[in-house]
């Protein structure tokens, strides 16, 4: 290895420096630049606007066919049809017990720290901004009719990821099933799924300045305004993915892989904080999959069940949805009965089914979660304010608890590369010269 490769900055280090550079000039800029045309129009709306959501749009642009070529690829690798079934009732069933657990223990610590309790709330609500219509939470028979497409081709047009999803692995299981006779079509998903790593890799060379808009703008917008009950609020918030972490995902991982934990924290951290930068599951997915091939986890598993993951399973937004109906609940100094607790349980875990992996989309989520139990939707712009620092957190939580689904479905199939986990391999992105 040459003096210039060793002195070359990883790709995941410039994301965390540009991540914290971005925090500090954020932060400068909304206490020392005063309000005006340059800081609103020029430099929220303008300059970080444009480099910040330009990168989240080109991820975006991303996310619909990688998506469809990794899954299918995944599936048509795995050519036993059972081994498939396995891994799908097992990650499926992870995700759903977790996203349970999650919403559980957010509002036990929430009814503990009473976030909203002696909240002003007729000043709080003067100069809240509009608030998301209500929504009802589809049924479940709805959402399983749902997961299958009308059309194929305008389910890939419009992003519906569950339909996506779904018509990528039943190609797969075809494709797989008659490899021979469907050679041109294998041979179709290996280079689509080839071309859309060297796309994604190139596009993940703008990260750094992308993750750099994008925190910049949010503290020079709010910069550090979060006082009195929303502290409490996000306190509740962050002390309940603390507790899920130690509670869930560390004994997961000890158990089905026999080892210690900070083999799979040290790998999944670049994850965690590109998944915190960008708020979206979905953007994270390419380095999320880097990250399950660096602690040994097949493609064939990791391709199936990280954009499932990033579909589905929601354990940061569960937790973010309950200590927010309890912070509703007390600003509004409503008593939530035990029944009306298990209704928000039910109700989060499946309406997270199907909510798209994109920043915001908890608050279409919260206020299908609110209205179930009669609570007042416009109560959810009491914590817009912190909404864009909850999203992170609560972002990196999702793919976090993706990653650990996806690492004890291969280890309970005996698919793990113990070798590569145990290696100090760490995950990047592949570098594609042009």
């Amino acid at each position: 290895m040459t003096t210039n490769e060793n002195k070359k900055m990883s790709a995941t280090k410039k994301i965390l420096l540009s991540m914290l550079i971005g925090l500090v000039v954020g932060i400068g800029l909304h206490y020392i630049v005063p309000d005006g045309f340059f800081k609103k129009s020029v430099l929220i709306d303008g300059v970080f606007f444009l480099f910040g959501q330009g990168f989240v749009r080109l991820l975006q642009m991303l996310v619909v066919p990688l998506v469809f070529f990794s899954i299918g690829t995944g599936v048509m690798q795995m050519r036993d049809v059972s081994q498939f079934g396995r891994v799908a009732i097992r990650t499926l069933v992870l995700y759903l017990i977790t996203t349970a657990l999650a919403i559980a223990i957010a509002l036990f610590i929430a009814k503990l720290l009473k976030p909203g309790v002696g909240m002003n709330l007729a000043e709080a609500t003067k100069s809240a901004a509009p608030t998301a219509d209500a929504k009802e939470a589809p049924t479940l028979i709805e959402t399983l009719v749902n997961i299958i497409p009308k059309n194929p081709i305008e389910s890939l047009a419009n992003g519906d990821m569950l339909q996506v999803i779904f018509w990528a692995f039943l190609s797969g299981i075809v494709i797989g099933r008659f490899g021979q006779e469907l050679k041109l079509l294998e041979d179709f998903m290996n280079v689509g799924n080839d071309f859309m790593m060297k796309v994604t890799a190139l596009v993940m060379k703008a990260a750094p300045i992308g993750v750099f808009a994008l925190i910049a703008r949010t503290f020079t917008d709010i910069g550090l305004g979060i006082v009195g009950p929303l502290l409490t609020f996000l306190g509740s918030v962050l002390s309940s993915m603390v507790i899920l972490v130690v509670l869930a995902y560390i004994p997961l991982i000890v158990i089905t892989s026999k080892t210690s934990p900070s083999h799979f924290l040290k790998k999944v951290f670049p994850v965690y904080t590109f998944a915190f930068s960008s708020a979206s599951s979905n953007a994270t997915i390419p380095l999320t999959l880097s990250s399950c091939d660096t602690l040994g986890v097949p493609r064939e598993i990791s391709s199936f069940t990280i954009p499932l993951g990033a579909t589905i399973n929601m354990n940061g937004t569960a937790i973010y949805q309950g200590c927010a109906v309890i912070f509703i609940a007390n600003a509004y100094g409503i008593d939530l009965t035990f029944g009306n607790l298990v209704t928000v349980v039910l109700t989060a875990v499946l309406s997270s089914i199907g909510t798209a992996g994109v920043p915001g989309s908890g608050m279409i989520m919260l206020s299908m979660v609110l209205s179930s139990v009669g609570l007042p939707v416009e109560g959810v712009s009491l914590i817009m304010s912190v909404e864009r620092i909850v999203d992170m957190f609560r972002t990196a939580l999702n793919v976090t608890g993706d990653v650990v689904s996806t690492f004890v479905s291969a280890t309970k199939e005996n698919l793990l590369d113990k070798n590569r986990y145990l290696s100090d391999e760490k995950p990047e992105m592949e570098e594609v010269d042009f």
